[in-house]
């Protein structure tokens, strides 16, 4: 499936007000409220999940408060228990355009590796009871879905609101945060916030692995607003999750927390080297690269390092051991500081070339064509790839892309 992005919306950061709770279907009322299309959303869960289920969306009150309430309506009979690697087969194979399938993968990733330390077992024998039914699958993918139709530059969410007391789940009475939220809680502001289970391990496992903590609401212009509606409608307290799109500049990239994970390989093909950095990206990896090192008895070797959130570091730290003859990865906590990204199309020698723009404090950081646009453009033209990339530089200069200059409107 090719992602197709919201015209309407581009260019856009969000910030998640979660001080009174947050479960997946809230997440994702709240983001298609603030402008996400239902249709993006429907192809991406009906890739994973078809003829299973139906997303309703409806208007509703909480405490007085206007929100949307999504409903997912199961079409067929349920299967509350899943094991790990049925979903990830099941993600692999979707028809799913490649931002959705990994940030999927990170987000299922992130809960199995949760359950796994709750129940002193391996991630890859952990089976879902509750998070492996249809609507938490839908849920989930609806939420990355939505994230990828908005083309967000980031996301980021304030204190979260955990609950107390409580709730019965399939393992019987336990205490309220349940033994996976307070693990995939790790790092983040929390308060316990009122009574009952306010967030959901499918809740935390979206903003843990999606978005960075920020405690308040950043710097910046907003754009639209979405609310979305838990189940409950209690009183004194509005049973809601809110999202902020906006161009949040101030204060510069705000630092995301990373792994970096890094292996010495000295025996692998140096043909082969291609095409396990694009299958790391492809997965999900923030960045991948090596570094020439000479090794003991000076035998050549590299090291290969990926960069990627800390969710992934599991999954991708197995892909790793797939892909390489490698003995052991070393795993570094680390932050980063991206800059906030805008694509602009322009025509360069009658093609479509995209330039990616790296924005800083309202202004241009850097301005640089996307290069399989210029190969492709350059196949179409049968001209050399150096002048296309000559012509798409001059072409952005032309179109005020440069480093220095305004934000373009």
């Amino acid at each position: 499936m090719t992602s197709q992005k919201n015209p309407l919306v581009t260019s856009l950061s969000a910030w998640i007000d979660a001080g009174n709770g947050l479960a997946g279907d809230m997440l994702l009322a709240a983001l298609l409220d603030a402008g996400a299309r239902l249709e993006a959303v429907v192809a991406a869960v009906e890739a994973v999940l078809p003829d299973t289920v139906r997303l309703e969306l409806s208007e509703v009150r909480r405490a007085g408060l206007r929100a949307a309430k999504l409903d997912v309506v199961v079409l067929v009979e349920d299967q509350h228990h899943r094991h790990w690697s049925t979903i990830r087969s099941m993600l692999a194979g979707a028809d799913l355009p490649e931002p959705v399938r990994a940030s999927a993968l990170a987000v299922f990733g992130a809960l199995a590796a949760a359950e796994a330390r709750a129940h002193g077992i391996d991630p890859e024998e952990v089976h879902f009871h509750e998070v492996g039914a249809w609507d938490s699958i839908a849920d989930i993918v609806g939420v990355c879905a939505a994230v990828d139709d908005l083309g967000l530059a980031g996301l980021s969410c304030g204190t979260v609101a955990l609950g107390s007391g409580t709730v019965r789940a399939a393992h019987g009475q336990i205490p309220v945060p349940v033994p996976a939220v307070l693990e995939l809680a790790t790092g983040w502001p929390v308060v316990a916030g009122g009574r009952g289970e306010l967030t959901t391990p499918t809740g935390m496992a979206l903003v843990s692995a999606l978005a960075t903590p920020r405690a308040e609401l950043p710097a910046g212009v907003v754009r639209a607003v979405g609310v979305g509606a838990g189940t409950r409608d209690d009183p004194g307290r509005p049973n809601v999750v809110r999202v902020v799109l906006g161009e949040f500049t101030g204060g510069g990239p705000a630092a995301q927390a990373a792994t970096l994970l890094a292996a010495n390989v000295d025996d692998l093909d140096p043909r082969l080297w291609p095409g396990v950095l694009a299958a790391l990206l492809e997965a999900g990896a923030d960045d991948a690269w090596l570094t020439p090192i000479l090794m003991k008895k000076g035998r050549p070797a590299h090291t290969l390092e990926v960069l990627c959130r800390p969710a992934l570091a599991g999954p991708l730290g197995r892909l790793v051991y797939e892909l390489v003859p490698t003995l052991g990865l070393r795993e570094t906590p680390t932050t980063k500081r991206p800059l906030e990204r805008e694509w602009r199309q322009l025509s360069v020698l009658g093609q479509p070339v995209r330039i990616k723009l790296g924005l800083a404090g309202g202004r241009i950081a850097t301005a640089t064509p996307e290069f399989e646009d210029v190969a492709a453009a350059a196949r179409a033209t049968g001209r050399p790839e150096r002048a296309v990339m000559a012509a798409a530089e001059a072409a952005a200069a032309a179109a005020g892309l440069l480093p220095g200059a305004r934000r373009p409107e």
